[in-house]
């Protein structure tokens, strides 16, 4: 959908749209933990916050219909209605500060520092196609709309991987995370998100987004570090897992051990080149940041000392015919999260919400 260069107040744009709302939901409410982490608020006056609240009731509306109506047409008039609405909004003065909480398969997420705030969402255009779409609203001084609009170009890139890209050529997912690191006087937001990517699998993203000297959103760069690791790997401008579709991953970030932890997968039917067949075996591979770049920490490291009668973690990966045992495979997941962060003398913190399928 095009916007009218008439509405162009300090917005850049042209843009949205979404699918599943189960999925969206966990991913919306169980991932992000509290959407308004790290934003400083601002006292909104009683007539504005009821303004706000009445456009919210219309938002909401168009967000279910853009999830949850069968015909394609309807979905993306839904669409129309739902990225008209949000502008004229957004267009009100300090709107930033308003979290819009009942937009529940919409994913908003603020910057720990304040400066910005991203909200994503997808659209399924037909059986085989989900769109993601999105937003980035900037914080500014007077309370005017600064926004960058998003465009997913995946379906149209071959090497996702080796590029740095604006909003306009943007790979998407719906964000769950974001997390802040600075390097030389200079911010980094590593972004978490999910992509509905097939019929058969997932992916999961890991994207640094920074802003360039004209204040315009960068993401990626040479960012992911293979250098440690026993076989090297060229560095990397993002990072992703894909999976099959009914597997539950963890990939997320672990604020007690300062890493983006995610699961080690392997195929479940020894057939490595089909993605969809990749299923967690409970062990663990992450990301640290160390001068300026995520320095990929290979599974060694979450590999943990069984006590006695205890038998190793590949052995009890099978089933009584020798094939891996998707189910022990997400508990055993599960309980090495507990077991890496638990401390002589203190109970185990409880495990990670689990993702959606």
């Amino acid at each position: 959908m095009k916007f009218s260069p008439s509405i162009h107040v300090g917005i850049d744009m042209q843009f949205f749209s979404f699918h599943r709302i189960v999925v969206l939901i966990l991913l919306v409410s169980g991932l992000l933990g509290s959407v308004g982490e790290g934003y400083a608020q601002q006292p909104l006056g009683y007539a504005r916050k009821k303004a706000f609240r009445k456009q919210e009731d219309s938002l909401k509306v168009f967000a279910y219909n853009i999830v949850n109506l069968e015909s394609a047409s309807d979905r993306f008039r839904s669409d129309s209605q739902f990225i008209r609405t949000l502008v004229r909004t957004l267009k009100e003065p300090n709107s930033f500060y308003y979290p819009f909480d009942s937009l529940l398969t919409i994913s908003r997420l603020y910057a720990p520092d304040s400066s910005f705030r991203i909200l994503t969402w997808q659209y399924q255009k037909d059986d085989f196609l989900f769109l993601q779409e999105g937003a980035i609203q900037m914080r500014t001084p007077d309370g005017s709309l600064k926004l960058f609009p998003l465009f997913d170009v995946s379906m149209f890139t071959d090497k996702p991987m080796d590029s740095v890209r604006s909003n306009r050529n943007w790979i998407g997912a719906i964000y769950y995370k974001v997390i802040e690191k600075s390097w030389q006087g200079k911010n980094y937001y590593t972004l978490l998100g999910f992509d509905d990517f097939s019929q058969t699998s997932n992916k999961k993203w890991m994207e640094v987004l920074t802003f360039n000297p004209e204040g315009r959103p960068e993401f990626g760069g040479p960012y992911f570090s293979f250098k440690d690791d026993s076989v090297r790997k060229p560095v990397q401008y993002r990072f992703s897992i894909e999976y099959k579709k009914e597997a539950g991953t963890h990939f997320n970030y672990d604020p007690d051990m300062d890493m983006v932890v995610y699961d080690h997968l392997v195929s479940e039917g020894d057939q490595p080149e089909k993605k969809d067949t990749y299923i967690p075996d409970g062990d663990f591979e992450a990301f640290q940041w160390k001068n300026g770049q995520w320095l990929h920490v290979q599974k060694q490291l979450f590999t943990y000392k069984l006590k006695d009668g205890q038998f190793p973690v590949e052995q009890k990966m099978l089933d009584d015919q020798g094939n891996l045992d998707e189910t022990r495979l997400q508990e055993q997941s599960q309980k090495n999260i507990q077991n890496s962060k638990k401390k002589p003398g203190q109970p185990a913190p409880a495990a990670p919400a689990k993702k959606p399928n």
